[in-house]
């Protein structure tokens, strides 16, 4: 089973460029979207923001996240086929020793924003990843953990 749900979950992420990302401040959440990467083992989420945004701010009092992801077409086939995964862990900025590997990652993914992602008041996160929830079928329920 595991095999499979990781299979899926590759696709997923690798197919989609956006996530909604999920922080929170003082009992308030709030909601954004984001470009993402997402590193080989599914173990790191990437994401680059201003440093003046609310949702900096936020991960700088609140580093939980969740982020959901993806491939909703808005038609009626996405009761059966459409999956979405929920992604739990906690941001934090990249260190600098791992900033040019991880933002080479990035930068991959999303080469219209280099400019953006590597500029002085841009900040690249990394969500190290707790745990994937894939929901199939509407309903179907399966969770990928990771320990940690």
């Amino acid at each position: 089973m595991e095999q499979a749900l990781v299979g899926q979950l590759r696709q997923l992420l690798a197919e989609q460029n956006f996530a909604v990302l999920a922080t929170s401040r003082e009992g308030c959440p709030y909601t954004s979207l984001v470009a993402f990467a997402v590193s080989e083992d599914l173990r790191r989420l990437l994401f680059v923001t201003g440093r003046s945004t609310r949702k900096f701010a936020n991960l700088c009092h609140n580093p939980q996240v969740a982020l959901l992801i993806d491939n909703r077409k808005n038609l009626g086939e996405d009761l059966r086929e459409a999956l979405a995964v929920t992604v739990i862990g906690e941001a934090r900025v990249v260190p600098a020793v791992d900033y040019p590997q991880r933002m080479a990652l990035f930068v991959k993914q999303h080469p219209l924003l280099e400019a953006f992602a590597t500029s002085p008041n841009s900040a690249l996160l990394e969500v190290a990843v707790q745990r994937h929830i894939l929901v199939s079928r509407f309903q179907n329920v399966t969770e990928l953990v990771f320990d940690s």
